[in-house]
């Protein structure tokens, strides 16, 4: 904190950079370029904040989006210790644009045209750290089924996607035999199995994959 700086964020500044940063993620979604450095300077001149203050507020409101497994910005990531007023910042603007939970909807049909699949290991099980009161009334409140229903279509276009992907891998390697072989799993055999998509490698050893969808980074929550 910059020396005479306020300690305490009010309404009015924390719902400007609030609005601003999901501006910032808008365009990282619709992969729209975006300089986070000049957005800074711009709310460092609207609300009189240091450069290092807006930032690591950026951190705490990423915390509040994974809370409620929306994708954050790409380079802030979440910083769990963040203040209740933060919490009612974005309850506020998540109230007054709705469609802040629904960040699928901004790519369309983009899903099927510019897919980028992610090969990782399994996670490994980690427990996770208490939520705060406010942080779980947040949660309960924008977690509607209708949130459910778009997020299943999201995971369903994901897996569609692997399955085929898979499938023109194992042809690529000269193995059609296989990839005939190949198995959307979870949609012909339901959720039970632990996996989505069978499928093989190029000397015919089966591969169990899981399959998880995102609109946003790498590292932001997936479907």
């Amino acid at each position: 904190m910059a020396a005479g700086e306020r300690k305490d964020w009010t309404d009015d500044e924390l719902d400007l950079i609030v609005a601003d940063y999901f501006s910032m993620l808008n365009d990282e979604l619709r992969r729209a370029p975006y300089d986070k450095t000049q957005h800074r300077r711009v709310l460092m001149g609207q609300i009189g904040r240091s450069n290092s203050s807006i930032e690591f507020k950026h951190h705490n409101i990423s915390a509040v989006l994974q809370l409620l497994e929306i994708p954050w910005i790409n380079g802030y990531k979440p910083r769990a210790h963040f203040q209740k007023s933060i919490v009612g910042a974005v309850e506020r603007y998540i109230t007054n644009h709705p469609a802040a939970l629904h960040p699928e909807l901004l790519l369309s049909n983009e899903i099927g045209e510019r897919p980028q699949l992610f090969l990782e290991p399994p996670p490994e099980l980690a427990n996770k750290a208490p939520r705060p009161d406010a942080a779980q009334r947040l949660i309960r409140k924008f977690n509607p089924a209708e949130r459910d229903f778009l997020n299943r279509k999201l995971g369903h276009d994901g897996e569609q996607i692997v399955f085929h992907f898979e499938r023109q891998r194992l042809r690529a390697l000269d193995r059609s035999d296989l990839a005939k072989k190949v198995r959307w799993v979870s949609m012909e055999d339901g959720d039970g199995a632990g996996y989505d998509v069978l499928s093989f490698d190029a000397q015919g050893k089966e591969r169990f994959l899981e399959v998880k969808t995102t609109v946003g980074s790498q590292t932001a929550p997936s479907i």
